[in-house]
């Protein structure tokens, strides 16, 4: 099937073209000053759907526990951890959601939900550990010039003391790159204040995704030659990302925490939208699309059909990513089994 017939497949009545496409991809860019802003100093709140559901009660109360911590990023820290695995274990004996050493568990594992139990394998325990942790770190190195939660986030991983003996966080390339992935990922949980900044590479990725338009999709598909050059949904995301030297992750709802989550109504050309059975969470997405105005994205939809253009708006649409390249490259690499 050519990609002028996909194209007036899914276009009757709504008078949208190519043409117009690519002035939305342009407004992207002129729009961009207008979109621009925030409002520091306002208490963070956690973006819709980013945290499971049966989860976000626990980060919620207890990412604010003290100064140093947010939801957002008690969020981004435990994502890090296990991937809200409850289950996860480390090859180092890191154990859990919160992936506590059991000799760190035993000095500072608490009883949060007051049942008379500290269990490391219980969310209701292993997250307010997890906070309680934080804020301990945090008020060692309360003293410590410099941002106190960057300074908490160094103390987690190379301890309080190295932190105090270099008055900030240490020029450990290790314990630079943890404070900076967590804090990017604390951006991919926290609900925007005021709008998202565009993405300045929106508009080559969704090129790239246009020359797919009429393609045969292919389950697994990275449209390599050997697989016909047919991608399925989140190798087409990937590769059109690729294109841009963005490197996503290949799994659609891994690609969920590339960056953060604009509204419905703030989208921008370029976003990816996602689909889940579970609109309440994250991890039950199974469609990622390419969003490209006007309420509609390119996308390999499934076994049968072509890259194609289609709605978002259905009951499954669960919200949007504006991927940026810090927060791709703090993803986590393989999470905790």
């Amino acid at each position: 099937m050519g990609v002028k017939k996909v194209w007036l497949g899914v276009s009757v009545g709504i008078g949208l073209s190519l043409c117009f496409i690519g002035l939305l991809v342009i407004g992207t860019y002129t729009a961009a000053a207008n979109l621009l802003g925030g409002g520091g100093g306002k208490a963070v709140g956690l973006a819709k759907g980013a945290v499971p559901a049966a989860y976000q009660p626990l980060v919620q109360k207890w990412g604010n526990l003290c100064p140093a911590v947010n939801p957002a990023l008690l969020a981004a820290q435990l994502y890090q951890e296990s991937g809200w695995n409850p289950k996860a274990k480390s090859p180092a004996a890191a154990q859990g959601i919160a992936q506590f050493i059991p000799g760190t568990w035993a000095a500072h594992g608490v009883d949060g939900d007051g049942d008379g139990d500290k269990d490391i394998w219980d969310p209701a325990d292993a997250i307010p550990s997890a906070a309680a942790y934080d804020c301990s770190l945090a008020k060692y190195v309360k003293d410590v010039p410099g941002d106190a939660t960057d300074n908490m986030l160094a103390s987690y991983n190379a301890g309080a003391y190295a932190v105090i003996k270099n008055a900030g966080v240490p020029p450990y390339r290790e314990t630079q790159n943890y404070v900076k992935i967590i804090r990017t990922l604390e951006k991919s949980f926290a609900a925007p204040v005021g709008r998202v900044a565009p993405s300045r590479q929106a508009a080559a990725a969704i090129y790239y995704a246009q020359k797919k338009l009429g393609t045969p999709y292919l389950w697994g598909g990275n449209g390599t030659s050997g697989q016909g050059g047919r991608f399925d949904c989140s190798g087409l995301t990937k590769a059109a990302y690729a294109s841009v030297d963005i490197e996503l992750p290949r799994v659609a709802n891994d690609q969920w925490n590339a960056g953060p989550h604009p509204k419905r109504d703030e989208l921008l050309p370029g976003d990816l939208v996602f689909f889940a059975y579970d609109l309440n969470d994250p991890r039950s997405i199974h469609h990622v699309g390419l969003y490209v105005g006007g309420g509609y994205m390119i996308n390999a939809p499934y076994t049968g059909a072509v890259i194609r253009f289609d709605k978002i708006d259905s009951p499954d649409y669960i919200g949007a990513t504006r991927v940026t390249e810090d927060g791709a490259k703090a993803l986590p690499k393989a999470k905790a089994a």
